[in-house]
């Protein structure tokens, strides 16, 4: 494998020395070119038009509001290396503030509107803006109370502060241009834990973010006819880069979703005929038995012929690399809304190979990727046409570098990285920055893992959640965790070590596990209700039962503990191991 084989971003070339002078463009110089290429494409997309109309605005149209609100950013003291915080729903609005501000020279700051405005206003305190964009529901917060920083509108009901109103008449070309960023200047700022005390900002740059966007491209081929859709929130490094950036770096279209509740999701999915579908693991998870419920609704006779027939489909792709299932299951395809869909992505965590392999079964090219937000965040993904269903992908040789550091005698130890998409360093925090970097440089993941001889990535879990057994056996709660994916009973499940014998210190396997509606549904009862708390553990025993018989002797759940209320869950819908052991 050679560079030259696998650039996809060779046209970069003509750009190269007009638009922009370094190795990469940055992420501003990026969106212009891209403009240029393809001015009139679909660029943003969404369903806020009257009566949820469907409504675009072309990378020409785009481009022109991003010049506007750059302009007015320099007009009203916007310097290279100021902050520019933004937090709201995933919307045009949104991706135009994060790229105009840019523009001006600016840091742009996203933050989880999920958060409460308590620990919002505590990122803010740290990243110290001169301007917050916010969407409604927390914009009159932040305007009626006082602050250090001016508040402004994503959202058109507050016209006066509008972000697609605000403009100058000035022209601050000049301005501008002197406050212009480089590669390595810095980009954003990602929060990705420390809501209270000291929050952890991780520092990405435009190199970063950029040589990442296009490096993806070598093991996924993109097109500006694809049709991305931004449904998990657009401030997570996941689907700021791998929806918003990769679309904008290719001239596709984004469409951006605001709720994952089924409805406006089936709606969305059909109306905007989504090509690129990225997720995580319970999306997948929820839409896949949606339709394998739909299929044994017909019966055990069709739905044993179906079977047959994914099976069959799947070893005609994966051996003679031809897709017969996007026709063989089209009606059901249809019916779901994904029949447009090309490519699957799954990230944010790990997929059952059960839930990857059905995908593919049905003829949609469904991969897994691997990053994190300290990597920009991809450093892994499974090519279409020679994916591993127990891999979460290759890494991107040539263009960076991964090894295992300590492997034990399976191979696995934790993953370290080197390249262009490794990150400046934790914002203010030289200590904690210093603890994640080996002394020769190698970014430390913290995931533990292996590599096969084709660099695909296998992943066994979290190096601090990994349990060791009496036997001595290290056992990965994650690898556990993902065998109950397709059990519908269970809405969550989360897998630690206690201790069974205080005397010997020994520690075994313990399920936290909250039993899914569906349970009570056929009960005819709610979860309020003790006397059916019996009932709902023998349910759930009998899933880990079957579970406990695919795993090895030492990884078995020994003891369940239901669960009143569900886990905090994380903005990539993974639940938060801040729990007592």
């Amino acid at each position: 494998m050679t560079k030259e084989q696998n650039i996809t971003w060779k046209f970069l070339d003509e750009f190269r020395g007009s638009d922009f002078t370094g190795e990469w463009p940055t992420l501003p110089e990026m969106f212009s070119i891209t403009a240029k290429r393809f001015p009139l494409r679909p660029c943003f997309t969404d369903f806020e038009g009257a009566d949820g109309a469907k409504q675009s605005l072309s990378y020409v149209q785009v481009l022109s509001k991003v010049h506007t609100l750059a302009n007015w950013f320099s007009a009203n003291g916007i310097v290279k290396g100021d902050r520019v915080a933004v937090t709201g729903k995933n919307s045009p609005e949104w991706a135009t503030v994060y790229l105009a501000a840019m523009s001006a020279g600016a840091t742009v700051c996203p933050i989880d509107y999920a958060l409460s405005n308590l620990e919002i206003e505590n990122l803010l305190n740290t990243a110290q803006p001169k301007f917050l964009f916010v969407d409604e529901e927390k914009y009159a917060h932040f305007t009626e109370n006082s602050f250090p920083y001016k508040t402004y509108s994503l959202s058109p009901k507050h016209k006066e502060s509008y972000a697609y109103n605000l403009s100058d008449a000035g022209n601050h070309a000049q301005q501008m241009e002197d406050n212009k960023v480089s590669e390595d200047d810095l980009a954003v700022i990602l929060f990705t834990s420390g809501t209270t005390g000291s929050p952890k900002g991780v520092m990405l740059t435009h190199k970063n973010l950029v040589s990442d966007a296009y490096i993806a491209t070598s093991r996924m081929t993109l097109y500006e006819t694809d049709v991305f859709y931004a449904l998990l929130p657009i401030h997570h490094a996941y689907t700021m880069l791998a929806v918003f950036i990769e679309a904008i770096s290719v001239g596709a279209e984004v469409v951006f979703g605001k709720s994952m509740a089924v409805t406006r999701l089936m709606k969305e999915l059909k109306a905007g005929q989504i090509t690129m579908l990225l997720g995580v693991p319970l999306l997948f998870n929820k839409l896949l038995a949606g339709i394998m419920k739909g299929i044994r609704a017909k019966g055990l006779i069709v739905y044993s012929a179906i079977r047959v027939m994914l099976a069959i489909s799947y070893i005609v792709k994966k051996f003679f690399h031809i897709n017969i299932g996007k026709k063989l299951f089209r009606p059901v395809l249809e019916q779901a809304n994904i029949y447009s869909l090309r490519i699957a992505i799954c990230g944010g965590g790990p997929l059952a190979a059960s839930v990857f392999k059905v995908y593919n079964e049905m003829g949609i090219d469904f991969v897994q990727g691997y990053g994190l937000t300290e990597t920009s965040p991809i450093i892994t993904l499974n090519p279409t046409e020679h994916f591993k269903i127990e891999s979460v992908g290759q890494y991107f040789f040539p263009w960076m570098e991964m090894k295992i550091l300590n492997p034990a005698s399976d191979g696995v130890g934790e993953v370290c990285v080197k390249g262009p998409m490794v990150f400046k360093g934790y914002y203010k925090m030289e200590e904690e920055t210093a603890k994640v970097f080996t002394e020769d440089g190698w970014f430390r993941t913290g995931d533990l893992g292996r590599l096969d001889n084709d660099g695909y990535l296998i992943l066994a879990g979290r190096a601090k959640n990994m349990i060791v057994t009496e036997g001595g056996k290290n056992v990965y709660p994650e690898e556990i965790e993902n065998a109950f994916q397709l059990y519908t009973d269970i809405e969550q499940i989360t897998v630690q070590g206690y201790i069974a014998d205080k005397a010997h210190k020994s520690e075994e396997i313990e399920a936290l596990i909250y039993p899914s509606d569906d349970i009570f549904k056929r009960m005819g009862a709610n979860r309020e209700e003790n006397e059916k708390a019996d009932f709902v553990y023998a349910q759930v025993k009998q899933i880990v039962d079957t579970v406990n018989k695919t795993l090895q002797p030492y990884a078995r759940i020994s003891k369940i503990t239901l669960l009143e209320k569900p886990l905090e869950m994380t903005t990539t819908q993974k639940v938060k191991r801040n729990y007592n052991k």
